[in-house]
């Protein structure tokens, strides 16, 4: 997804899961119409990535990955730690983003890039029909963007694992992406393929600016 600042990139992934109440409209996840009844259950299917990464920087790359479970346990669970199984999936998970060695460092030392491959693990380990990522490059550089960006489109690609993510960055959607959607005030003014994707966008945003 695409669009200005204030465009409704980041409003529309929170009201997927619940986290901004709809105004108008609907919004189906694959067979369910998002209700105070199916929130739960749409919430199962779903695991996001917010911006910034929103990990605990005093903790192992390992003990946040293991945080994603938390949504899953009941307080007595937590209180009794993590399954083996469940450090065993989180050591998994590290290893295919190659974080493997990092794993007992904790977040606060590990580069930007490496940050957002452990938000990434912590989303994962949770077993999602759908990721969605709110700006998951923010802030990095060229170089740890595209390490951040192949990670998604391997795990889109060899998990078939649906993924909306909100970019800005052009030549990124045109190389990663296979739908490309723009918003502006909330409302969609281009959906569909990734090609010459700079003109699609310049072009429908001055149509709704004019």
């Amino acid at each position: 997804m695409l669009g200005l600042n204030g465009a409704g990139k980041s409003s529309l992934l929170k009201a997927m899961v619940g986290l901004v109440p709809l105004k108008q409209g609907e919004i189906w996840v694959q067979d369910l119409l998002l209700s105070p009844k199916t929130l739960d259950q749409i919430r199962r299917k779903m695991a996001m990535i917010f911006q910034g990464g929103g990990l605990i920087r005093q903790l192992t790359a390992l003990d946040n990955v293991l945080c994603g479970k938390l949504g899953t346990r009941s307080s007595w669970q937590t209180l009794g730690g993590f399954k083996e199984r469940d450090r065993r999936l989180g050591l998994e998970l590290l290893s295919e983003l190659g974080l493997l060695q990092y794993a007992h460092q904790k977040v606060g030392k590990l580069s930007g890039g490496q940050q957002q491959r452990v938000a990434i693990a912590r989303a994962l380990i949770q077993s999602p029909q759908i990721l969605l990522a709110d700006e998951p490059i923010a802030g990095l550089d060229i170089i740890a963007a595209h390490q951040v960006m192949e990670s998604l489109a391997r795990l889109n690609r060899e998990n078939n694992l649906t993924i909306v993510t909100v970019l800005h960055d052009l030549a990124l959607v045109s190389t990663y992406a296979q739908r490309a959607i723009i918003l502006d005030a909330g409302k969609i003014v281009y959906d569909g393929a990734c090609q010459n994707l700079s003109q699609k966008f310049w072009a429908a945003e001055s149509q709704i600016s004019s």
